[in-house]
């Protein structure tokens, strides 16, 4: 793989790390208000790393690739967490064996696809790389939107929460939830810095939305791991929905996205109300619909 992306990629994310951190913050003296960079400089790094600034300027500018002892002094200077020090040891090369790409694949591994059809009150889809949603069950339809109605260009989860007002007013916390999905996305974007579709991806929301052009452009990184979030449901009122994720064995960019609510809660009969709701509606709905 070039390096190009990985390496612009790398020299961004060290600028937006450390034009965080004050020198206050990291034990050096300050020189006074007028500072010409926000932060860090690149010379203060260098120090606390104990490297020399013109080898710290090298690896920022990508002409240099940085040791593993040095990655590790930086993420330890920069106060990166540990999804953050992850996504730098990728885009410096240091992740691990290169895993194959298959950028084109969307078939959903039948166990997730029998899966699917067998939870019938728990909303649940599959996510491919990008957030594309790969496969889905009526009550994630119920929940969500009618992706069978999506363009399949346009069926990816963070295109349809930035650009489908349907699906902003449905998050009750969406600035919240939007952020945490473009750290997801940037964290996925940096395994694969060449990959186009996600050039486009980023590219198209980027022009679109001012707000996902600003917070791409904070290079902050988090794993899809779970979480809980509030949805104002036009049918079923208010519901706070755990979510978790299943990856596949045999697929692992391809992960099974489950909500659920703890049993005897409001949410949990929410539920229950939406999957009877959405079982009438396809009921009643002519043949060439369902």
């Amino acid at each position: 793989m070039s390096g190009d992306g990985r390496t612009n990629e790398l020299g961004a994310f060290l600028r937006a790390r450390r034009a965080e951190l004050t020198p206050r913050e990291v034990g050096l003296p300050d020189t006074g208000p007028r500072r010409r960079v926000r932060g860090l400089r690149r010379e203060e790094v260098a120090v606390l790393v104990s490297i020399s600034t013109d080898y710290y300027t090298r690896i920022e500018q990508g002409r240099r690739q940085a040791s593993e002892p040095v990655l590790a002094a930086l993420a330890r200077v920069l106060r990166l967490d540990e999804e953050e020090r992850a996504y730098l040891l990728e885009l410096a090369g240091r992740g691990g064996a290169a895993r194959p790409r298959r950028r084109a694949e969307r078939r959903v591994q039948p166990a997730l696809r029998r899966l699917l059809a067998e939870l019938t009150t728990t909303p649940a889809l599959v996510l491919g790389r990008r957030m594309d949603i790969l496969d889905w069950n009526p009550m994630a339809a119920a929940l969500l939107t009618d992706f069978a109605r999506v363009p399949e260009r346009h069926r990816n989860y963070i295109w349809l929460l930035f650009s489908d007002p349907a699906m902003r007013a449905l998050h009750a916390h969406w600035e919240e939830s939007a952020r945490s999905c473009v750290a997801m996305l940037r964290g996925e974007a940096g395994r694969d810095p060449e990959d186009p579709r996600m050039a486009a991806l980023v590219g198209e929301l980027s022009v679109r939305d001012d707000d996902f052009r600003r917070w791409w452009g904070d290079h902050r990184v988090a794993a899809r791991v779970g979480g809980s979030k509030t949805l104002r449901h036009p049918v079923a009122g208010e519901l706070v929905l755990d979510w978790d994720t299943v990856a596949s064995v045999t697929a692992p960019e391809q992960q099974l996205v489950l909500w659920t609510a703890e049993p005897g809660t409001p949410t949990h009969e929410g539920l229950r109300f939406l999957a009877s709701w959405a079982g009438d509606a396809a009921r009643s709905a002519p043949p060439s619909a369902r």
